[in-house]
């Protein structure tokens, strides 16, 4: 009990970084179970650390995959803690924990006057739990660093979220504003290598190789024990990654993957649909209504464009990182699809075509609400938008 309660003090007063992820002020800190999920590395753990030194007494901080709980239900541990005085739990690395689902179930209906804030992994799905949560947790999703958020780090400047329809209307003056403040195309260039999680602060020339070892963990340390997955399964899901990573975007056929890996069809979309879920890769279909795995989809793009930098062996194609991108940051908050016309549909009204600064509306002649998202360009006009601005949404 002891050496968990100098683990939690230490950490409560750990130097933290004054900026905060978008998701502080998003989440609505009354609620009693909050349930954090996001990739390795995304800042969950500093999100929930940031927060016990708001609150500051009645606190502890607990890793689940502590070797204390080999042996002790957590359950039993927060009834000694609570005994403490202790009313506010950050419980981190949830899905490391066997009994995760029926312990907070528990601890949310035993103790009304006390909060629980847990983080896990991105593939932790409350349906694989044996209790039902879905009515109890309030449940957010952390994703990586915005473009906004990294200029935030980087040049120690705030600037504000935009929603989508102030980029659509007013995107002349929000981009002659910030461009006129910063140098945004270098900035956006970075990003694009290496800003996408926020431990490229720890050093930029180990930054890649922390990427594709983290990437390694996920499969083999999230997905494989949460999914009960073989050691060939994992193989074939690293063989599929490095497949897409060369691909410009890759357009699956299952069939011919399927012979290539030598397992099933289904297979191979349920693996896609598993990477989809640990944040590896971005899944776009025509419709997002009632999918399920079964049904293939049309483009298939790594999540991030960091990752592609990591991944390939030349250097990345700029038209596979400018998708990559787009689809990365409009995924946080909208709806987006495969259109019959234009690379991205947004909501199912938007049609968005990406391309270089030459980009023309050509290929969008006569589709309404349509834009172009540029490369290369400091500022717009009229429906043509430079591609970083996107990254302004969250």
């Amino acid at each position: 009990m002891e050496r968990i309660l100098e683990i939690s003090k230490r950490k409560q007063q750990t130097s933290l970084p004054k900026f905060k992820r978008y998701l502080a002020a998003a989440i609505d800190w009354s609620q009693r179970l909050i349930l954090i999920l996001g990739h390795r590395g995304a800042g969950k753990t500093t999100l929930m650390l940031q927060k016990m030194q708001e609150i500051g007494d009645q606190v502890i901080y607990l890793s689940l995959d502590d070797f204390l709980f080999e042996e002790k239900r957590l359950a039993e541990l927060i009834d000694q803690l609570y005994e403490k005085g202790i009313r506010y739990f950050f419980l981190d690395e949830v899905h490391r924990y066997p009994h995760w689902s029926a312990d907070l179930k528990t601890l949310h209906d035993n103790y009304p006057d006390a909060y629980f804030v847990v983080s896990g992994s991105s593939i932790l799905e409350l349906g694989k739990g044996k209790a039902d949560l879905s009515r109890r947790a309030a449940v957010y999703h952390l994703a990586g660093l915005s473009f906004r958020e990294f200029i935030s780090l980087e040049q120690n400047v705030s600037l504000p979220q935009r929603t989508l329809t102030e980029l659509l209307t007013q995107q002349a003056s929000i981009s002659e504003e910030i461009s006129d403040q910063l140098d945004i195309l270098t900035l956006f260039d970075n990003y694009l290598k290496f800003g996408y999680y926020p431990f490229y602060k720890d050093g930029q020339a180990l930054y890649k190789s922390r990427l594709l070892e983290t990437t390694n963990l996920v499969l083999e340390m999230d997905i494989a024990p949460f999914e009960d997955l073989a050691h060939k399964t994992i193989r074939n899901m690293k063989k599929l990654i490095f497949i897409i990573s060369e691909s410009v975007p890759f357009i699956p056929n299952i069939s011919k993957l399927a012979e290539r890996l030598e397992v099933s069809r289904n297979t191979v979309l349920k693996t896609f649909d598993l990477l989809a879920q640990a944040q590896i890769l971005n899944l776009l279909r025509s419709d997002t209504h009632g999918v399920s795995f079964l049904q293939k989809p049309e483009k298939i793009y790594l999540q991030n464009t960091n990752l592609a930098f990591a991944l390939s062996s030349n250097e990345a194609n700029r038209g596979n990182i400018r998708e990559t991108f787009f689809l990365n940051q409009l995924q946080v908050t909208h709806a987006v699809t495969l259109p019959k016309y234009g690379d991205f549909m947004i909501d199912n009204q938007i049609v968005v075509e990406v391309g270089g600064p030459n980009k023309t509306s050509e290929q969008l002649r006569g589709i309404p609400n349509s834009f172009i998202a540029a490369d290369g360009i400091k500022t717009g006009s009229g429906n043509k938008i430079p591609l970083w601005l996107f990254g302004f949404l969250y």
